[in-house]
C-alpha cells in the first residue's frame, strides 16, 4: 500500500520532534528516485529518507546503509550546493495532505540567510522531490515535469511551484462530525468503507475498512441500510482516529500472509484480517517503514542500476537461441547423408548402364531386401563416374558439417548456460560492488566494453558467509567470477562444493576444518545453495555435492562453470528465515 496521508502526520511529527534545528551534514543520492539526508543534531545525527519511487513513495528515518553510486547523480550535486549546512527550521503539512515540506535555512551564494523548502509529494506514480527558492520558484525536481507530460501542472526549474491540485475531501482534523456526516451521505456506493475513504483526506482504503469493520462489528451492510445506531458507531470510530492522531498514540501495525497475499500496515491494530495473517508492532512510524519497504527497495535500486544489463543478456540470448535453431534445422538436413552416399554406391555400381548426357538412371536398390527400382537423378555435365564422386563429395561435406554442426551447437548451448547464470548472479545483486564485478566479467568475455572508472574505486566484495547450526563455515559466491575464485583456489582439496542441479546458481563451499560433515551442516548448505540460484522460489530443489578434489574446470570454460563427478544429490525447500539466520555478516 501507499503512505497515507494519516500515517505521514505521525511521520512528520516524528521528525519535527528529533530533527528541527538539526544541520544537513551529507546529502546522497543511492538511487534515481531517492535521496538520503544525513542530519547532524547535539549528541548524534539521523539519516532521513525521501523516496519519489511510484511504488514506495515515502519519508522517514532510516538505520539501512544505503551503497551509493560511484559518482553522485546531477539533482545530488545540486542539493548539496543549495543544502549542505543548512538548518532545519520546519515540518509542514496541510491538513492530511500527502505533501509535506522541510523549511532550511541556509546561506546563498551572496551570503545572505535564505529559506529553502524541500517539498516531497507522496503521489504514486506522479511522486516528486522537489526544491524550492524563498519566493516558490523551483530550483530543481527529482522528476521534471514538462507541458509535454502535463499540461495542468509544470515541475521545471524556474516555474513558480503549485501544490498538487486538492481534492473535494475534508480534513479529519478541522472538519466537525457534521460535516463529516453530510459528506458521507453523498456517497452512493453501497459499501460504508468507500464512502468514508471518498469524504476523508488522508486516508487510506486499508484504513477505511478497519474503521468501518470495527463500527459494524465485521458485518457487511450497505451504505443505505445502515441504522442510525452504526452510523453513530462509525462517527465513534472516526473521533477515536482523530484523537489518536491529535495524542499521538498510535498503534503502528504491519500485517504479512504469503498465502492471502496480504500485505500492509496502518496506524492502528488490524482486526479486519482475522487470525490468519502475521501482525508485527513497532515502536516509531521510520522503524514499521523502515522494516515494510526494506526489501521491496533493494530490488528496485537494483533493477534501476541493472536495467541496461539485463536487457544486454535477453537480447543476446534471444539471439544465441535464433542461431541455435538454425543450426538444428541444417543438422536435421545433414541426417540425410547417407542417403548420398546409398547413391554414389549404386552409380557405382552401374557405371555400364549410363553415359554422358544422362539426366536420371533407374537402377535396382540392393541395399534394401526386394531391390526395388530406384531413380537417382543426374548431371548431364558429368561423366557417370563423376556423377557418383558428386554423391559422394556432398556425402562427405554433410558429415563435415554435421561433426562442425553439433560443435557449434554445443558451445552456443555452453553460452546460453553461462548468460542464464550471468542472469541469475544479476538478478541476486545487493550492491553496485557486485553489479561493477558482473559488467567487468561481461567485458572480459566481449559482451560489452570495459566500463569506465568514474569517481571513487568500488571494492570487491568478499563471499557470503554463513555458519551451520552446529559450527560448519559456508562460503557462497555472489557471481561467476567469485564462484571460481572460491571453487579453485580458496577451497582445499577435501572441502565439500554444492551447487544446484540442472539450475543456474551460486559455488557453495562448507570448509571442513579437519571434520566429518555432518548432515545437519550439508542440508544446510544445501538450502544456502537453492536460496542464491535461479531455484530460490521453488518447493522442492535438487543439489550435486562433492569434495571439491572431484571439481574440475575445463579449459577455456567461461566464469563459473566446471564439471564435477563422485557427487551426491539433495533435495531441499529453500527457506529464506532460515537462511538468513545463518548469513554470518
Amino acid at each position: 500500500m501507499a503512505l497515507d496521508g494519516a500515517f505521514l502526520y505521525l511521520t512528520a511529527a516524528e521528525i519535527r520532534e528529533a530533527l528541527l534545528d538539526a544541520r544537513v551534514e551529507k546529502i546522497s543520492q543511492p538511487s534515481r528516485e531517492e535521496i538520503v539526508l544525513v542530519m547532524r543534531f547535539r549528541g548524534g545525527s539521523r539519516k532521513l529518507l525521501l523516496s519519489a519511487n511510484a511504488n514506495s513513495p515515502r519519508i522517514h528515518f532510516t538505520e539501512l546503509s544505503l551503497e551509493n553510486p560511484p559518482a553522485p547523480p546531477m539533482f545530488c550535486m545540486l542539493m548539496r550546493k543549495h543544502l549542505n549546512g543548512g538548518k532545519l527550521t520546519a515540518v509542514r503539512q496541510s491538513g492530511l495532505d500527502r505533501v509535506l515540506a522541510l523549511d532550511f535555512e541556509t546561506v546563498n551564494e551572496l551570503g545572505d540567510r535564505v529559506v529553502l523548502s524541500l517539498v516531497i509529494e507522496i503521489m504514486g506514480r506522479h511522486s516528486n522531490i522537489i526544491l524550492l527558492q524563498p519566493d516558490g520558484r523551483i530550483i530543481d525536481a527529482i522528476k521534471r515535469v514538462s507541458g509535454e507530460v502535463s499540461s495542468v501542472r509544470l515541475v521545471l526549474p524556474g516555474v513558480h511551484y503549485q501544490a498538487p491540485p486538492p481534492q473535494e475531501k475534508l480534513c479529519l482534523l478541522e472538519a466537525g462530525m457534521e460535516e463529516i456526516r453530510a459528506k458521507m451521505e453523498e456517497s452512493r456506493s453501497p459499501d460504508p468503507s468507500k464512502a468514508v475513504l471518498g469524504a476523508l483526506e488522508g486516508v487510506s482504503p486499508l484504513l477505511a475498512r478497519e474503521l468501518v469493520f470495527r463500527a459494524l462489528k465485521g458485518q457487511e451492510i450497505e451504505t443505505a441500510r445502515l441504522s442510525a445506531y452504526y452510523k453513530a458507531r462509525i462517527e465513534e470510530e472516526l473521533t477515536g482516529l482523530k484523537s489518536l492522531l491529535l495524542e499521538q498514540k498510535p498503534v503502528l501495525t504491519a500485517v504479512f500472509s504469503e498465502k492471502q497475499n496480504i500485505r500492509d500496515f496502518t496506524l492502528m491494530d488490524i482486526a479486519q484480517y482475522g487470525s490468519g495473517v502475521e501482525k508485527r508492532v513497532f515502536e516509531s512510524p521510520s522503524q514499521l517503514l523502515d522494516s515494510f519497504y526494506a526489501d521491496r527497495d533493494q530490488q528496485s535500486r537494483m533493477k534501476q542500476r541493472s536495467h541496461d544489463l539485463l536487457k544486454l543478456l535477453v537480447n543476446t540470448t534471444d539471439r544465441i537461441t535464433r542461431k541455435l535453431a538454425l543450426q538444428e534445422e541444417e543438422l536435421r538436413q545433414c541426417a540425410d547423408r547417407n542417403r548420398l552416399k546409398m547413391y554414389g554406391d549404386l552409380l557405382n555400381a552401374n557405371l555400364y548402364a549410363m553415359q554422358k548426357g544422362d539426366r536420371s538412371v533407374t537402377v535396382q536398390n540392393f541395399y534394401e531386401e526386394d531391390c526395388p527400382e530406384l531413380e537417382i537423378k543426374l548431371d548431364a555435365r558429368l561423366t557417370p563416374a563423376q556423377n557418383a564422386q558428386k554423391y559422394y563429395a556432398e556425402y562427405r561435406k554433410a558429415a563435415t558439417a554435421e561433426e562442425m554442426l553439433r560443435e557449434l551447437m554445443e558451445k552456443s548451448r555452453q553460452e546460453l548456460d553461462y548468460l542464464d547464470s550471468v542472469f541469475d548472479a544479476v538478478s541476486r545483486t545487493q550492491g553496485e560492488s557486485e553489479l561493477l564485478e558482473i559488467r567487468e566479467e561481461l567485458a572480459e568475455q566481449g559482451y560489452i566494453r570495459a566500463p569506465r572508472r568514474r569517481g571513487r574505486s568500488v571494492k570487491a566484495q568478499p563471499p557470503l558467509r554463513y555458519r551451520s547450526s552446529d559450527g560448519f563455515s559456508i562460503l557462497c559466491g555472489r557471481n561467476n567470477k567469485q564462484n571460481d575464485q572460491l571453487t579453485m583456489k580458496t577451497a582445499k582439496n577435501y572441502d565439500l562444493w554444492l551447487h544446484t542441479q540442472g539450475l543456474a546458481g551460486s559455488h557453495v563451499i562448507i570448509q571442513s576444518e579437519g571434520r566429518e560433515f555432518s548432515d545437519q551442516a550439508i542440508t544446510e548448505a544445501a538450502m544456502i545453495a537453492a536460496y542464491n540460484s535461479k531455484g530460490r522460489s521453488s518447493a522442492q530443489v535438487a543439489v550435486d555435492y562433492t569434495r571439491v578434489k572431484y571439481v574440475k574446470k575445463p579449459n577455456g570454460a567461461k566464469p563459473g562453470m566446471v564439471i564435477f563427478t563422485d557427487y551426491s544429490t539433495a533435495y531441499v525447500t529453500p527457506d529464506a528465515a532460515r537462511v538468513e539466520a545463518l548469513r554470518v555478516e
